[in-house]
């Protein structure tokens, strides 16, 4: 469950290491963001020669969280991490590799560019 606030890793090689949550778009009065839905969030760590950079302000798909995703067959899938992909308006993601696993429930999202940039689809 990701809100306002919450910090996430970054899953790709775009050049933002750390991310903060500044909101959750098409969440309605949930208030609480889950993997594929897309965030509005801040830069707060980046590496030195990256093209983005500290408190630029991006958008983002939410690929693992730490709260249980329960699949309609019973399995119960938990990350050890928050992280996200940063994307450009159009979704595609602004970096060429995904690191770590992704789950498929992005597919339904129609984040497929994603999906076949990562090592490993859970």
């Amino acid at each position: 469950m990701i809100q306002s606030q919450t910090y996430l890793n970054v899953a790709d090689n775009c050049g933002a290491r750390k991310l903060m949550c500044i909101r959750i778009i098409g969440i309605g009065d949930r208030g609480y963001g889950y993997i594929g839905n897309v965030i509005i969030a801040v830069i707060k760590e980046a590496a030195s020669n990256s093209p983005l950079e500290k408190s630029e302000v991006i958008k983002a798909v939410i690929v693992r969280t730490c709260k249980q995703l329960k699949r309609d067959c019973g399995i119960i899938i938990q990350y050890d991490d928050n992280a996200a992909v940063v994307i450009d308006q159009k979704g595609n993601p602004k970096g060429s590799r995904i690191f770590g696993p992704i789950a498929e429930e992005l597919r339904d999202f129609n984040f497929t560019k994603i999906l076949s940039l990562a090592p490993e689809v859970l």
